[in-house]
């Protein structure tokens, strides 16, 4: 490979949310940091070098995006899934989780249904409590290590419980589904039909493993954008989310206006300057450091997952189609949620997303990302088979 993913880039002492907040996240400083989705990679010097120069020109006053913008964006939008947005479809955000919060506001009313697919993403449910709205959840149907939408469901609820909006995670975090084009299509004529806004992250769109192809709902029919919202941004792809870069795309123009008025009425106007730079420094720039980087990423799926099914022989990895999270279900070893919480912080001194924060039926599983240092991703596994181990839980030696 031409850049080096196996450096280990100490990040400590950077106000870093993964590795500095563990004292006042988890009262220690022990852990293992595998929680949060970021990555412990470096960027490539062909995009810093692009940063250096904005950095060196001194002044950092208000801005807002010209046509360099977009042309960066379409750049990456058409050379790797094959379409273009128009610029006066996007509307900058301080982040995903911005932008959805502020849809919520502007798509639906106080008291309707904002419907979602657990186990998902859990900033999702709080931008629906956090606006008084009501949570429908489509519970994904889990069998056989796979998961899959319940269409029927989805429909029965969309007709009975007021559902006015859907907040659709593509690909899917946790569970890693990179949603084909069928499904795509069918979860965008449901809502076409039910007068439902689907509000798409598709964050994760640039970690697609072998045997998949990332399908964008900006590639449906154009019938379907008359009540789309698409929430793109390079945070996920090139660690650059402190930098909060976000893009709200809305083809329809009425719809669009609804998310205008509500953006302004929460006083947002500019963006950061340096996550414009990042977005055209990394748009034009970075795709062989992605490729790459996909590729190593694949490399610690398969380890994680082989050690996991050699050494863990009552757990089960839903292997992922997409992401740089692991979701594991623990269920099998017949811990209760508190027990397993209490052996992966207090034995295996890891710091992972527990399942429970997910959605209820998913209480016994655990999140791992694995955007780190093979060697990393070597010692959370090894810590926690040395903590299961030490709870009289069975796995296995390498030579059984």
């Amino acid at each position: 490979m031409k850049y080096n993913f196996d450096e280990i880039i100490d990040r400590h002492g950077t106000d870093c949310l993964k590795y500095d907040f563990g004292p006042k996240r988890k009262g220690r400083d022990d852990l293992l940091p595998m929680w949060v989705a970021d990555m412990d990679f470096r960027l490539p010097d062909e995009i810093l070098e692009e940063l250096r120069k904005r950095i060196d020109h001194g002044v950092f006053g208000y801005t807002d995006p010209l046509d360099g913008y977009f042309e960066a964006m379409n750049h990456w939008f058409s050379t790797r899934y094959g379409y273009t947005v128009e610029p006066e479809w996007v509307t900058l955000g301080a982040g995903l989780v911005y932008g959805i919060h502020i849809s919520v506001q502007a798509f639906t009313a106080p008291g309707d249904g904002v419907m979602i697919l657990q186990p998902v993403y859990y900033p999702f449910s709080e931008a629906i409590r956090n606006n008084g709205r009501r949570l429908v959840n489509c519970q994904l149907h889990y069998e056989d290590g796979r998961y899959a939408i319940d269409f029927a469901d989805m429909e029965r609820k969309m007709r009975e419980e007021n559902v006015r909006a859907l907040i659709f995670c593509s690909p899917h975090n946790p569970v890693g589904r990179v949603w084909t084009k069928d499904e795509i299509t069918r979860v965008a004529e449901l809502c076409l039909a039910n007068d439902v806004v689907l509000m798409v992250d598709e964050i994760h769109c640039d970690f697609v493993y072998p045997g998949r192809t990332f399908f964008s709902c900006m590639q449906l029919e154009e019938k379907y954008r008359k009540n789309l919202a698409l929430y793109s941004s390079p945070g996920k792809t090139f660690n650059v989310a402190g930098l909060q870069s976000a893009n709200i795309i809305i083809p329809d123009e009425s719809l669009r206006a609804k998310y205008r008025r509500a953006n302004r009425a929460a006083g947002y106007s500019q963006a950061n300057i340096m996550g414009q730079a990042a977005l055209k420094a990394c748009y034009t720039r970075g795709a062989e450091w992605v490729d790459e980087l996909v590729e190593y990423l694949y490399g610690n799926v398969r380890y994680a997952s082989q050690f996991l099914a050699e050494h863990f022989p009552k757990a089960r990895v839903v292997e992922p189609e997409g992401t740089y999270l692991l979701w594991v279900d623990f269920s099998g070893y017949g811990l209760s949620a508190e027990q397993l919480e209490r052996l992966v912080v207090e034995d295996a001194k890891l710091w992972l997303d527990s399942g429970a924060l997910f959605g209820d039926e998913t209480a016994l599983f655990e999140r791992f990302n694995i955007a780190c240092p093979r060697a990393v991703v070597r010692q959370a596994l090894q810590q926690l088979k040395q903590a299961f181990e030490q709870n009289g839980l069975e796995v296995r030696s390498r030579n059984e």
